[in-house]
């Protein structure tokens, strides 16, 4: 395309909904599973072979049950199969308080895709929600 075109669309959202991760699957991956964390520290991993394949323009899937226990989401990465088992499978999310934890990957259990999760970080001061997660 050229440098003024519009380009394609890829994905549609709905109204307030927000992309908060990407990541490429490779052609026949097995075993991976998306590891997502929502605001008030609750997380979980589940099976990639529970998401359907979608082409352009897609709306997406569900992929937690959102409540206001769980906050939205604010991470979604794809851990691949031989990841949990690895030395470098560990998590570090930071609080918007300046919290700190850092904990191994298999600790968090693997759940179906339309699920709350389970509470894997709690905060010390009240008000305060997870700013930032990444894999190591």
């Amino acid at each position: 395309m050229g440098r003024t075109a519009a380009g394609v669309r890829g994905m549609k959202l709905k109204r307030n909904d927000v992309v908060v991760g990407m990541d490429v699957v490779a052609s026949g991956e097995k075993g991976a599973h998306i590891m997502v964390m929502m605001e008030n520290g609750y997380g979980k991993q589940s099976p990639l072979k529970e998401y359907k394949i979608q082409n352009r323009g897609g709306s997406g899937i569900k992929t937690a049950h959102i409540t206001a226990k769980t906050g939205i989401i604010v991470m979604a990465s794809l851990v691949p199969a031989t990841m949990p088992d690895t030395v470098v499978g560990d998590l570090l999310s930071i609080s918007s308080k300046g919290q700190v934890i850092r904990f191994k990957l298999s600790a968090v259990p693997k759940l179906g895709r339309d699920t709350q999760g389970v509470r894997v970080m709690r905060f010390k001061e009240d008000g305060d929600k997870i700013a930032s997660v990444t894999v190591i």
